[in-house]
Formats: C-alpha cells, sequence, structure tokens
C-alpha cells in the first residue's frame, strides 16, 4: 500500500464539507422495481464475489447487486475520488491499514446504531485483533471479512538435519536455529526478513510488549521496549544471518535450502504447494516465537457502507449475509481467504487442517495495525530508516531518534 500526501487528503476532507448532503450514486432503482447496491471489491477478492453475491440475491430478490472489481494498486486513489465527490459506491472493501483514513474522512457510515438488529456485526464474534480494526473514534465503521496473520514456515528436513525436532518457540531458539543454519556454507541464511513489509518491524516490538496508544497520539518509539526489539531485528542482518539484499525468489531460496525459516500469510500454502510440489512432507508452520509474547499481526479486509448510501437498508442486509458463518465459509471455498468469525474456525475444513489450523491459534493472538490515519505513511518512514541501519550501516540508536522524531512531526502536522 502506498504512501499518499496529506495534500492530497487535505482536498477530499475540505470537499466533504463543502458537500456533505450531496446524493451518492445516482438512480438505484431497477426496471423490476428492486433495489441496487452497488460493492467496490479489491483485487481477485472483486472477481470472485459476484459468485457470492448471486447465491445473496437469490435469498433476498428485491435487491440486485452490482459487483465493480478494482485493482489494488488503483483503490486508494478511486477511493479518494469518491470521498471527494460524495459518489461512491453504497459498500466498500478497505484494507485494514486503510479504515483510519478514510473513517477520519467521515466517509464511512457508523454501525452502533444496527448491532442489536444485525448481530453478526457485534465485535465479539471477532478475533481481537480483527475487532480492533472495526472501530474509530468510539463508532463501529466496519465489519472483518476476511482475515489473515503471519507465522513462521520453515524446512522440517533441514531443521532435524541441524538437531532442531521442533521450531523455534522463542526468540533465543529462533536465533540459535537461524544462526545454525546460516552456517551451512557461504550463501546459505537461516531467517530470511522480508525488508519491504512494514509489519514486521511492529510484530517483533509488539511480541517485546510495545504498544501504541493511537487514542493519545503517544507512539512511545523512545520505548525500551521499541528500541530492544528494533536492536533484535537489526542484528540478524548484522550477523549475516539474514539477506539484506532481495536475492532470489522466496519460494526457490525455500526449495534450494538458502531461506529454510521465513515469516508469511495463508497464501503461502497453496503457492508452496503449487510451485514446489517436491517439498510435501518436508515443511510445515508453526505460531511466532515469543518474547513477552508471541503476537502476531492481523490483517484482510473491512466492508464499510459508505456514509452518504441511499441504500443504508440493503447495504446492511449484504453485510449481514456476507458475515454469516455459513457464507464466511462458502467464501473460504471460493476465494481461499480466511474467516473473520471466530466460530467459522469450529468447522472441520479449518480446524482438521493442520496448517489452517496453525493459522487459527495464532489469530488468538494477533493486533491489527495502530488506528492512526498516519500509520502508512510513519511505516515507510521506519523501513526507510531500517533500511539505512541494514544496508547503509547507519548508526541505530541515531536512526532511530530520527524516525521518532519524524514519526512525531507527522501525527501532530
Amino acid at each position: 500500500m502506498r504512501k499518499k500526501s496529506s495534500i492530497i487528503l487535505g482536498v477530499c476532507l475540505l470537499a466533504i464539507s463543502m458537500v456533505l448532503g450531496a446524493c451518492s450514486n445516482s438512480d438505484n432503482s431497477s426496471s423490476d422495481g428492486s433495489k441496487e447496491i452497488t460493492v467496490w471489491a479489491m483485487g481477485e477478492e472483486g472477481k470472485k464475489l459476484s459468485e457470492l453475491s448471486k447465491k445473496f440475491e437469490e435469498e433476498h430478490p428485491d435487491i440486485k447487486v452490482n459487483v465493480q472489481a478494482i485493482p489494488w494498486e488503483n483503490a486508494h486513489d478511486k477511493l479518494l475520488t469518491a470521498v471527494a465527490s460524495q459518489k461512491g459506491p453504497d459498500i466498500v472493501q478497505l484494507g485494514t491499514t486503510w479504515v483510519p483514513e478514510f473513517a477520519d474522512a467521515g466517509a464511512l457510515l457508523d454501525l452502533s446504531p444496527h448491532l442489536e438488529d444485525y448481530p453478526e456485526f457485534k465485535p465479539d464474534n471477532y478475533f481481537e485483533g480483527a475487532a480492533e480494526s472495526m472501530t474509530f473514534n468510539d463508532e463501529v465503521i466496519g465489519v472483518p471479512w476476511y482475515v489473515e496473520t503471519r507465522v513462521l514456515y520453515y524446512r522440517t528436513d533441514l531443521l532435524k538435519e541441524a538437531g532442531y525436532e521442533e521450531p523455534p518457540a522463542t526468540w533465543d531458539e529462533l536465533k540459535e536455529a537461524a544462526t545454525t543454519l546460516s552456517d551451512r556454507g557461504d550463501d546459505y541464511y537461516g531467517l530470511d526478513i522480508d525488508q519491504n513489509d512494514q509489519i514486521t518491524p511492529f510484530i517483533f516490538a509488539w511480541q517485546n510488549g510495545y504498544e501504541i496508544d493511537a487514542e493519545n497520539n503517544n507512539l512511545n518509539f523512545d520505548s525500551p521496549e521499541f528500541r530492544e526489539a528494533m536492536n533484535y531485528y537489526h542484528s540478524y542482518f548484522e550477523e549475516g544471518i539474514s539477506q539484506t539484499t532481495e536475492g532470489v525468489d522466496m519460494v526457490q531460496a525455500f526449495k534450494d535450502g538458502v531461506k529454510p525459516m521465513f515469516f508469511s500469510g495463508p497464501w503461502m500454502i497453496n503457492i508452496l504447494n503449487d510451485q514446489a510440489p517436491d517439498l510435501e512432507g518436508k515443511w510445515d508452520v508453526a505460531v511466532m516465537p515469543e518474547k513477552e509474547t508471541n503476537k502476531s499481526s492481523i490483517g484482510g479486509s473491512n466492508l464499510s457502507i459508505f456514509h452518504n448510501s441511499e441504500n443504508v437498508d440493503e447495504s446492511l442486509e449484504f453485510l449481514s449475509y456476507m458475515n454469516e458463518v455459513e457464507t464466511q465459509l462458502e467464501w473460504l471455498e471460493i476465494s481461499n481467504t480466511l474467516p473473520s468469525r471466530v466460530k467459522a474456525w469450529e468447522d472441520p475444513a479449518l480446524s482438521e487442517n493442520k496448517m489452517l489450523a496453525t493459522f487459527g491459534e495464532q489469530l488468538e493472538n494477533t493486533k491489527a495495525a495502530p488506528q492512526l490515519k498516519e500509520f502508512e505513511k510513519i511505516a515507510q518512514e521506519l523501513l526507510a530508516s531500517i533500511e539505512r541501519i541494514n544496508v547503509g550501516g547507519a548508526d541505530l540508536d541515531k536512526e532511530l531518534d530520527d524516525f521518532s522524531k519524524k514519526a512525531n512531526e507527522i501525527i501532530e502536522d
């Protein structure tokens, strides 16, 4: 997800204040008298959602669903335009890190008054980390549609050869195993850490007890918990355990044993099965190693209603349908994305699948990205600092001091 300038968002916010009374979509009645709702869905989900929406239409013959599939790379700009023009869809899919930005712009309908009539919306239906992404300024502004989290992927055979019968369960064990694996020879590494992934540094920080007080804009980047975590993160690159350059494709590196451990989400299961079939039975997944905790991130997408939708009742029905347990399990089959409803994880399709069950276990201990509209800009600043430390040899303490100062300036602007 790309950084967006505050100038663009400021223009959008100004436009909102000037046209709050404007209508949303044009005429939304079909020729047969039914109401039509427009849904903007992103990426592959947008292409597949029509299959599920047809079943909704069968159960709700008075509602038609117009799904518009939008590429992720165009989605943010299109949403900003919708906010400014007040001509958005009825329902929009938002990546969880986008929620604060558009909620702060006043673009999302508060669902709080509808929680009693639509019990599927209640936060206690969802993993705690997913429930964090539902609220902004005490309003319920979206419902988790699907979720993802990061776990440890590892080569069982190579760990066993190195003397480890079980995956590392703590930071110390992870460091020890990764060091042993990287000592196999030149151009071998123990753990791959994606330096372009903006959430990984925060995962390490959370595991070390770090917290952001988003409500009061206290970033706490000067705290010992954050600094110690960044030191631990950096040590993998400093000691040659992790590769500072991108190197070969991750699947190939995992297949070749060059990088026998890495962190990733559930999508990698199918990728490895498809692209590295020879590794069947030689790899597995495990929950994150712990320090103070083994917390991981929770991501995915939420479904929200645009605040000026003319079809609120129909949109509420669609959101409710999409978040029923049975519907979420159907969506799992269609899209291979993980259900956000905790109860869905009782189904054998998830509970009896060892790898997916590991993701379910990790989802019980996750955090959403901080609910700050400036989070992505702050995260990109952190990645830039980390690159200067890991690749450029910059002093860690000085870089983190500079980063902390910049981050505080960002939220004060």
